[in-house]
Formats: C-alpha cells, structure tokens, sequence
C-alpha cells in the first residue's frame, strides 16, 4: 500500500448518510474541512479517546455522550483542533452540536463533535454554521459522499482513508465501513487522528464497546509515526440499536470485520506518514507476554536511528538489536534473532554474512519493510507499524505554522 487508496471508496452503510464541504477553515479555501455523519435512526454509539492529559474540548464533550444508543450523528470539522480554548472551546463545541441537532430535530446530547488541525486557535463560528447548512444538504448514502466525508476530516494528509468489509449473518449480508485521518503525532494508545466506523449490524452499547475497544488495541494502538500523542484522538463505532446475534460465529464474524477495517485504517495511516518513504511492519515474537512483546516493538518503532536507516536504505541491524535491548524488557543476547524483509542477518546473538549491497537495494526499492525480531520459545508477540523518518518530515513539522 503506497500513498494511496487500494480501492475505491464504498457505499455508506444503510441506515446512515455522509457528506463533506468547504466552510473556509483551512487557508486554502477550496479545500474541504467540514464533514457530516448522519443516522437516519437513534444508533448505538461507543467511543475510545486520547489518553493525554491535554484534552481538546470536542473531546471533552464527546466523552460525556457515549457509549449511548439515541446518537443520531456526528459533526467534524477539520484545519481547526479546538484543544487548549478553555470555557470558549466548550461552548463552541456545544454550539456545533446543537446546529447539528437543529436539523436532526433532536437534542444536541445526541450529537457528537470532534475536531483536528492548529492547536490553541478559536473556532470560526460563523462559518461553520453555514457549513453545516450546506453540508446538510449534500448528504447521501453513495461512494462519491463517503470520499468526500473522509476529505472533510484531512489535514496534513496527502489521501483520503477509508475501509469496508462484510459480514454475512443468518443468510443476512451487514457492512462495517470507516473513514480515518493521521499523518503524524502519531503514537500507540491512540495518536492525532480520527476514525468513524459506522455498520448496519444490530449492536447493543456494551457488546459495541467491547468490540470497539478489542479492535482499536489491535489496530491504532499498534502504530507510532513519531511518538507524540496528540490532544484530540477520537475513535467511534455507530451501529444500528439491537442486540447482537446469539451465535457465537456470528459475533467472531463481527469483530473481525471490525477489527480488520480498524487495522486497515491504521495502516493507511502509517503509510500515509508525513514525509514518510517506507512503511515498516515490526513483529516481535518469543517474549514472555504480549506486553513485553510490545514494549520492544514500540522500542524499535520509535527509535530516530532505526527509522533513519531505513530511510537511507541501511541495513544496520546493531540499531534494531540495541533498540530491543534498551526496551526495558530481560531477554537474553543468546536468544536473540532478526530478518530484515525476510532475510535473515542476525541469529541467536551472532551476526550473519549477508549480502549487504542487495538487501540495501531492496529497501530503496521497496514501500513496506518488514522488521522481525525473535526473542526465544515463549508465547508472547505483538505487531506494531510505523515509517521511516526523513527530512521532508522535519520541514513540514518546522513549517507547519511559521
């Protein structure tokens, strides 16, 4: 998966309509910044936010509506973060939903908010006013409304994201569909980014934050750009009120789909990195425990001289091991082995001879690389995804303001 889409976007889930519009929030005027999510329905509607002390008011005032099962709909507005404004970020916030709830007919409890973009700037209300007045008008249920939803919710990304699977149940076919944003301040336990899943299967609150919170562990907080958390991270899952189907197949059927557009998300995100060349799958498997397992890979992950080699096509394997090394986690040298794209150069403690020169060819050439790192015979694994650091990353993240 390069800088773009593998596929085209999918049709809304039935029940649901989408669309995104310009209100003028960005610079470049033309550029959508406004996107709508509309329940025809009360739906269930769970969430999983930041974990930063910092919390952006959209945030704030989301966590306090899910999990629910009356939501009717989502406003986004993108270029505009709406973190670190007090009192004036929590009315304007509020303010957003209840202009949303005025054309739902419903209580503006019933809606939720999230914002992305500067941090530490007011809103510009007037035109988000007028935004959700046109977008309001442009809903619809088709792919051209789902890309352009998932536009609406972009800031320094160079694509839109989104990902679908079905589920076929009782001879019933359901969809799970979503639409994600993040380019960097990206790290696991969520990251500066944005995610909506919406399915026409029939979910119950509790059985939906289960399966919400079971897929983001296994998804968005398995990738790591740069290591910085950010203030406004917001995953939802809306899914028609009911209860889910008793079969247990059925419900490994569900959280699969979810799961896996959750994973494909994520890693759209990933290779959409700011700046970012590669993108970079790093398995670690022997540990003690899956805890263990991930504090390596974060390790490896979040290492400037691991992700600068590959940058530069280096396979300098001596970064990968001592990245492991300094993890925190006991392991012995003696125990340790690593592939890089499958070739193995670094066996139970002791290096390899490998043709370096081709292996470093390969790494230019190549868009994913994969990092594998064997700790011994125990049960613990994790799989983290990150991208390699360049210089374009530094000059968009020195310019981004200035």
């Amino acid at each position: 998966m390069g800088k773009k889409m593998p596929v085209p976007a999918p049709e809304v889930p039935s029940g649901f309509r989408v669309s995104g519009t310009a209100c003028g929030i960005k610079s470049d005027q033309e550029a959508l910044d406004l996107t709508l999510i509309v329940s025809d329905q009360p739906c269930t509607a769970v969430g999983v936010f930041t974990q930063n002390q910092v919390v952006a008011a959209p945030v704030q005032l989301s966590r306090t509506r899910v999990p629910a099962e009356a939501v009717r709909g989502v406003v986004i507005n993108s270029g505009n973060a709406n973190a670190c404004t007090g009192k004036r970020g929590w009315d304007d916030a509020e303010q957003m939903s209840q202009w949303m709830a005025g054309h739902l007919g419903c209580e503006s409890r019933h809606v939720l908010v999230c914002s992305t973009g500067v941090i530490g700037a007011f809103l510009p209300m007037e035109k988000l006013n007028q935004g959700i007045d046109q977008a309001w008008n442009q809903l619809g249920s088709g792919p051209l409304e789902m890309e352009r939803a998932a536009r609406g919710i972009m800031t320094t990304d160079t694509i839109p994201k989104w990902s679908e699977r079905t589920v076929e149940d009782r001879k019933q076919n359901f969809q799970v569909a979503g639409i994600a944003k993040g380019a960097a301040m990206i790290a696991p336990n969520m990251a500066t980014m944005l995610a909506i899943i919406m399915t026409d299967v029939p979910l119950d609150q509790g059985v939906a934050d289960i399966l919400l919170r079971e897929a983001v562990e296994e998804s968005f907080n398995c990738i790591t750009v740069d290591g910085h958390m950010s203030t406004n991270d917001t995953v939802l899952l809306l899914s028609r009120q009911g209860h889910p189907q008793t079969q247990e197949s059925s419900l490994d059927s569900i959280r699969t789909a979810i799961t896996e557009v959750c994973q494909e998300l994520a890693r759209a995100i990933v290779a959409d990195a700011e700046g970012g060349e590669h993108c970079i799958t790093i398995d670690v498997e022997g540990a003690e425990n899956r805890a263990s397992a991930r504090k390596i890979a974060s390790s490896v992950a979040n290492s400037p001289l691991v992700k600068t080699a590959i940058h530069g096509a280096d396979p300098n394997w001596g970064r990968i091991v001592s990245a492991a090394g300094y993890a925190g986690v006991e392991f012995e040298e003696k125990d340790l082995t690593l592939w890089l794209n499958g070739t193995m150069i670094y066996k139970e403690g002791i290096p390899l001879t490998i043709d370096e020169s081709s292996l470093s060819r390969q790494l230019q050439s190549e868009f994913d690389v994969s990092i594998r790192l064997s700790l011994g015979d125990g049960d613990g694994t994790a799989r983290l995804w990150t991208c390699d650091l360049t210089a374009e990353y530094v000059r968009l993240n020195a310019d981004y303001r200035t």
